[in-house]
């Protein structure tokens, strides 16, 4: 079988998991944080750099390939993984959170979303069926449906009237995926109303699938709320397939989804930030322009064993960042990426070792974050 889940152990006391689940380039152990490379690259990193901080699977964007280069001359260099010569598990976003985002013209019908691009000006009509055939060509280990992401806040009746059209785009999009090669996460959505969140977790998982993701639970509503629509939602979604959380990714955010159950996350913040400076630590995030670092000679976060925090100082990363040189950018990512991805390694392991309640404790009063237990 090219898709396979295996639930290794699940915690006492939470119900935090540790999986691997099988994909045809290769094995993710869960749970796992995935780097966005949303046009084909994670921003200041290359292959080498994602591949020495342990990244087992990494994240691209259909909507944003779909317009440049385009998804047919992807397909006609061999796939993604080819194109950006990556060997390891790729996800594509199907593109409806960004035609839903970032477009400057959007007109929803039963048939799509007609959106300009906001480069190039140029009017485009992004279906079900064109996701799907953008996808398909793309060649991802892992594929998402084409979904409506409600905006928040919205009213209720949007919310339904989103929620339902998801579902039925879902169908459609079943019927125009034509590689057994590729595993479609279905999305539940359903913004922040109890009982459309608990619809449709049972519509979505009510179709066969390799996994189910959430979506909609990152676009501004609270940590408080978040929770409450993951802790309602992920019981409903089969146990014995991987849960994916969308579009999360501060350290808080990602020890509070694999408390309740989540197995996969992705967020285009690690390097966001870093090119602005910030960086984690299990302390909390640090600011690199800061005086504080001027003469500070230690690591990014003493005792970790990233590139970064292996051959450079503070001080050394601030004068970079300070003189606009983006070495300071690529270094940050290397490590935020690394922090990250490593978090849920370290989560994982304390789940097998049944001790990841404390070990939530630990890592959440260390970050000085309120516990959401």
């Amino acid at each position: 079988m090219s898709f396979k889940y295996e639930l290794i152990k699940e915690c006492p006391e939470t119900k935090a998991r540790a999986g691997v689940f099988h994909t045809p380039h290769g094995i993710i152990e869960t749970p796992v944080f995935m780097p966005v490379g949303t046009n084909s690259s994670v921003k200041m990193m290359t292959g080498h750099h994602l591949k020495e901080t342990n990244a087992s699977i990494i994240l691209s964007n259909a909507y944003h390939l779909y317009l440049r280069p385009g998804h047919k001359l992807v397909e006609k260099a061999g796939g993604l993984h080819k194109w950006m010569n990556w060997d390891k598990p790729i996800l594509t976003d199907s593109g409806g959170f960004q035609v839903f985002s970032l477009a400057h013209l959007n007109d929803i019908t039963e048939d799509g979303v007609k959106f300009k691009d906001p480069k190039g000006g140029d009017v485009h009509f992004m279906t079900p069926e064109l996701s799907m055939e953008v996808q398909n060509s793309l060649g991802a280990d892992i594929i998402m449906a084409f979904d409506e992401c409600a905006p928040y806040p919205c009213s209720y009746e949007l919310a339904k009237e989103s929620m339902e059209r998801t579902h039925r785009w879902l169908d459609r999009c079943i019927k125009s995926h034509k590689r057994s090669d590729q595993a479609l996460f279905p999305i539940v959505q359903g913004s922040v109303y109890d009982d459309l969140r608990i619809e449709s977790a049972k519509v979505i998982a009510s179709h066969e699938s390799h996994g189910y993701a959430i979506g909609g639970v990152s676009v501004g509503e609270s940590r408080k709320e978040k929770n409450r629509i993951v802790d309602l939602t992920a019981p409903l979604l089969p146990n014995n397939k991987p849960r994916y959380l969308m579009g999360v990714g501060t350290p808080e955010d990602l020890l509070d989804g694999v408390l309740r159950g989540i197995d996969m996350f992705d967020c285009v913040l690690p390097t966001r930030n870093a090119r602005h400076g910030s960086f984690l630590t299990d302390n909390g995030r640090g600011v690199i322009k800061n005086k504080e670092f001027e003469e500070d000679f230690g690591s990014l976060m003493p005792g970790c064993d990233c590139y970064a925090c292996k051959n450079h100082t503070r001080a050394y990363i601030r004068h970079l960042f300070r003189v606009k040189e983006a070495t300071a950018s690529i270094l940050m990512s290397i490590h935020n990426i690394h922090y990250l991805v490593n978090l849920m390694k370290r989560a994982r392991q304390a789940i097998i070792e049944d001790r990841f309640h404390e070990f939530y404790v630990e890592k959440l009063q260390g970050l000085g974050v309120e516990l959401a237990l």
